[in-house]
C-alpha cells in the first residue's frame, strides 16, 4: 500500500490510536530542541530524558486515559480527551522548551486552546497528528544538518605547537583563577561609557600586593567562546562554523579535558571548580574536574538559562581552608558583574539604565571578590592568585546582541572584550615577560612559564587579537576587531 493509501485510509478509519497520537505531539518538539540547542543537549544523559519524557511518558497516559474511560463505559469521551491532551501537550512542550521559568499566563492560555480544540474542532484530530509528524519530518533535515555541520568539525586546532603539556613546575605554589564575568578592566572602568570611579576596589588588590594589567581583554566576545580558548591555549576561530547560539562542546573544553587541567594533574595538583551557576555544565559534560561544588542533580535536563547565582561561600571556605599538603589548582566562576543584562531589543532598557544595574552588579561583585580575597591570604598568603575576566560588560550598549553590528566606536568595541586581569605573584616575584599578558589566550601558557622557569614555551604564543562575529552592517562573517597592537579594525577573517 503507498503512503498515499495509507494516509488516506488513516482519515477514513475511525480507530483511535492513542501511541500514535502521543507520539505526534512529542516527537516535533524533541527534534526542535535538538536542532536549537543542540550544543546543550548532546549528552547521552539529555537523549534518554527526552525520549521518555517527550514520547514514552505521554503515550503511557494518553493510553492510560483511553483505558480508564473504556473501563468506565465512557469511551465516548476518548476522542475529546485525547485531543485535548495531543494539543496541550504540543504546545506545552514547546513553551518549556522556548521560555525559562513558569510563564503561567502561557500556560493557562495553551491550556484554553487545548480545551477550545477539543470541543469544537476534536473531528479535525488525525488531520492535526498528520500534520505534526510532517513538521517532525521536516525538522529532521535540519536536525541531520546541525549534527553533521558540528560533528564533522575538525579538533586539529586543539595540538600544541610544543611539548607543553609536558611541563615540569620548579615551583607548585597554590593556584587560585577567579573569573568575575563581564569584569571591564580597571584602565576602562574609569573612562568611556562605564566612567566609573573604581578605585577602593583597586586600592585594596594594590594593599594585597596585586600586579594589574591596564590593557588587558579577551580575544571573544562571550564566555564560552572566550573560556574555551582560555583553558585551550589556542584560537579556535569560533570553527568557523559559528551558529546563532554557542560554540559546539565548548562546555567539554572548558569542563571535562583541557591542556590546563591535564597540566595541573601532571604536576601533582588536585583540580577544583566552584560556580556560582550551572552554565558551564548544561549540557552534562564529564567532569574532569576532581571537585566540583554542583552536581548535575541541581539544575534540571532543560536548560533554565542564566539562574540566580547560588552561594558558595561554604564551598570556597572549604576548600581554601583545606591545608593538605598536595598543591590545588581552584577555579572560581563569579555570575557578577556579567554583560548588560537586556540581550535583545525588545527586552532592553536604556543604556543609562543598563549601565547602572551593570554598575550595582559590579559592586556585588568587588564585595565578593574581596571576601575570597581575604580568606585565600589567611590561609595561604603566598598562592598564586588570578583574577581574569572573560570579557567586558557591554556597558554603552543598549542590548547585548546590539554588539553584533559593526560600529567603529572605540569605546564600544573595548566595552565587549575588556577584561580584567590582576595576579597576585608569590613573594611579589613578577615574571621578567610580565609585558607579554595582553589577551586571554595566552594567560595558562605564560602561567606555566613563569611555574617551569623555562622561557622556550614563549616561543609560541598566540596572536593577542580579538576576534568578533558581525550580522549588521557588514557582511555576515568573522572579522578581527583589535589587532596586536591594541588598535580598532574592521578586517575580514572568514566570511560565513
Amino acid at each position: 500500500m503507498s503512503l498515499r493509501n495509507k494516509v488516506i485510509d488513516y482519515l477514513k478509519n475511525d480507530k483511535l490510536n492513542p501511541t500514535l497520537v502521543a507520539l505526534a505531539a512529542g516527537l516535533y518538539p524533541m527534534i526542535y530542541v535538538y536542532s536549537k540547542n543542540f550544543s546543550i543537549v548532546n549528552s547521552f544523559e539529555h537523549l534518554v530524558f527526552f525520549v521518555l519524557s517527550f514520547l514514552v511518558l505521554p503515550s503511557l497516559v494518553f493510553n492510560a486515559i483511553n483505558w480508564g474511560l473504556k473501563r468506565l463505559n465512557k469511551a465516548q469521551y476518548s476522542l475529546l480527551v485525547i485531543a485535548m491532551l495531543n494539543v496541550f501537550t504540543f504546545l506545552f512542550l514547546i513553551k518549556i522548551i522556548t521560555y525559562s521559568g513558569p510563564q503561567r499566563k502561557k500556560t493557562v492560555l495553551i491550556v484554553l486552546i487545548a480545551v477550545l480544540f477539543a470541543l469544537y474542532l476534536k473531528k479535525h484530530l488525525k488531520r492535526l497528528v498528520l500534520l505534526q509528524y510532517l513538521l517532525a519530518f521536516v525538522s529532521v533535515f535540519s536536525l541531520v544538518h546541525t549534527i553533521y555541520t558540528n560533528t564533522s568539525i575538525s579538533n586539529a586546532w586543539q595540538n600544541q605547537p610544543d611539548d607543553i603539556i609536558k611541563v615540569k613546575f620548579k615551583t607548585k605554589p597554590n593556584v587560585y583563577v577567579i573569573q568575575p564575568d563581564g569584569y571591564a578592566n580597571f584602565f576602562e572602568i574609569y573612562k568611556g561609557y562605564y566612567n566609573y570611579d573604581n578605585s577602593e576596589f583597586e586600592a585594596f588588590l594594590n594593599k594585597n600586593n596585586f600586579t594589574h594589567y591596564p590593557n588587558f581583554r579577551s580575544n571573544y566576545s562571550t564566555t564560552l567562546s572566550s573560556n574555551s580558548s582560555f583553558f585551550m591555549m589556542k584560537h579556535h576561530y569560533y570553527n568557523k562554523r559559528i551558529s546563532n547560539f554557542e560554540l559546539y562542546n565548548a562546555r567539554n573544553m572548558i569542563v571535562s579535558k583541557n591542556p590546563v587541567l591535564e597540566i595541573f594533574k601532571n604536576n601533582g595538583y588536585s583540580t577544583h571548580f566552584i560556580t556560582q551557576t550551572g552554565y558551564m555544565m548544561f549540557n552534562r559534560p564529564k567532569m574532569g574536574y576532581d571537585y566540583c561544588n554542583l552536581t548535575y542533580g541541581d539544575f534540571p535536563y532543560i536548560s533554565p538559562g542564566i539562574a540566580k547565582p547560588i552561594d558558595i561561600s561554604t564551598d570556597l571556605k572549604s576548600t581554601i581552608s583545606d591545608a593538605t599538603k598536595q598543591p590545588k589548582f581552584v577555579f572560581i566562576q563569579l555570575l557578577k558583574p556579567w554583560h548588560i543584562k537586556s540581550k535583545k531589543k525588545n527586552s532592553s532598557n536604556d543604556k543609562d539604565i543598563e549601565r547602572q544595574e551593570w554598575l550595582k552588579n559590579l559592586e556585588e561583585a568587588n564585595t565578593i571578590l574581596r571576601s575570597t580575597i581575604e580568606l585565600i591570604k589567611k590561609h595561604d598568603n603566598n598562592a598564586l592568585v588570578i583574577i581574569a575576566s572573560d570579557h567586558g560588560g557591554y556597558v554603552g550598549f543598549n542590548y547585548a546582541s546590539e554588539a553584533d553590528a559593526m560600529t567603529k566606536d572605540r569605546d564600544l568595541i573595548y566595552s565587549i572584550y575588556s577584561s580584567q586581569l590582576s595576579i597576585h605573584w608569590p613573594n611579589n616575584n613578577i615574571p621578567s615577560f610580565n609585558d607579554k599578558f595582553k589577551t586571554s589566550v595566552n594567560v595558562f601558557r605564560l602561567l606555566f612559564t613563569y611555574l617551569s622557569k623555562n622561557n622556550a614555551y614563549l616561543e609560541h604564543l598566540e596572536a593577542d587579537v580579538s576576534y568578533k562575529v558581525l550580522r549588521h552592517g557588514v557582511s555576515d562573517g568573522i572579522y578581527e576587531y583589535i589587532n596586536e597592537d591594541d588598535q580598532v579594525i574592521l578586517k575580514e577573517f572568514y566570511m560565513l
